[in-house]
């Protein structure tokens, strides 16, 4: 067993001639950042909860990913965001969804797993929640960079109708500047955050967060806060965190069926998480990619897009970034 975090900033059509030298390197630096934080968690034998923690927060306060501060725009001009969080250990769970003032969803979802009798407020509710209970609220202006606002204007130019993650969107913001005549491949439109972590002690534990979608209909929620489709620990199997087209992932209940596999199946980890990532959800149009980390501390970061934000780090051991599919 080897301690480990693995994070992930969403997965996507990240293009290559999209992507600048100074951002790619922008992005590289972030990750590392984020992991070295949770990998210092780790290696003070914290918990693998505070470690998902502190990582999803380090992300959520990255405007280079689609969570928190950098979230990307509703079609009404607006934020709402989601949040989740899993215990392997006790299976204890919270969730968020449709916040507005929140600074840090994940610290509000962590909050209603540890004092809540319930699992999961959405709305107004939600914020009233987080707000008793002495988390960090902002205005929603915090929320929002030019660079999510554009991308909105462009998406709502090109196809009013459409809702397009994270990712795809900004791949859409630097084609229309570098070919405007280029049109954007709605096939291919993904973006969350997430952290998966293995302790010292054996325990696991999940963490996702996401902005939602460019443009998508006020009210939406997607995978990123129900428990078994964006997120699943358990110490018994794997801690999973899922990014890419929610709707396909609720569908296919996809974080759980990994660990159901493994539990039911005696499938190993790279097994399952294959057969989810790469035959169930494609079989529906699932696309995108997640994370995951079983009790023996063995990782798997499969995808089925472009690229995926990613990175992972074992305690002692130099963080590893990656983006592409040929990196890693």
């Amino acid at each position: 067993m080897s301690a480990v975090l693995v994070i992930h900033g969403g997965a996507g059509a990240i293009s290559r001639a999209a992507m600048t030298t100074d951002k790619e390197r922008e992005y590289h630096a972030a990750l590392k950042e984020i992991l070295l934080t949770g990998q210092a968690v780790l290696a003070q034998g914290g918990s693998a909860l505070d470690a998902v923690t502190a990582a999803v927060v380090g992300l959520e306060d990255c405007p280079l990913f689609n969570a928190g501060r950098g979230a990307v725009f509703t079609s009404e001009g607006t934020h709402e965001l989601d949040a989740s969080i899993m215990d392997g250990a006790t299976l204890k769970t919270g969730a968020i969804a449709n916040v507005h003032h929140v600074r840090n969803p994940v610290r509000a979802a962590r909050k209603v797993m540890e004092v809540s009798k319930h699992v999961f407020f959405v709305g107004e509710g939600a914020e009233r929640f987080a707000r008793e209970h002495g988390l960090e609220m902002v205005e929603r202006s915090y929320f929002s960079t030019p660079e999510r606002y554009e991308q909105l204007l462009r998406v709502q130019r090109e196809n009013p109708e459409a809702a397009v993650l994270d990712h795809d969107g900004q791949t859409m913001v630097a084609r229309q500047i570098a070919a405007p005549a280029h049109p954007l491949d709605m096939d291919k439109k993904f973006g969350t955050v997430g952290a998966v972590a293995l302790d010292l002690h054996g325990n696991l534990a999940a963490a996702t967060s996401t902005g939602g979608i460019t443009n998508k209909q006020v009210g939406r929620v997607g995978d990123a806060p129900i428990i078994g489709a964006g997120c699943y620990a358990s110490n018994q199997t794997c801690a999973v965190s899922t990014t890419g087209t929610g709707e396909m992932y609720i569908r296919k209940v996809a974080a759980y069926d990994i660990a159901a596999r493994m539990r039911y199946a005696g499938s190993s980890l790279e097994q399952a998480a294959h057969a989810v990532m790469f035959e169930e959800l494609p079989s529906i149009g699932g696309k995108g990619g997640l994370i995951a980390v079983d009790s023996q501390g063995n990782i798997v970061l499969p995808f089925n897009t472009g690229g995926m934000y990613r990175g992972f780090a074992r305690v002692a051991q130099t963080p590893v970034t990656a983006i592409y599919p040929d990196s890693q």
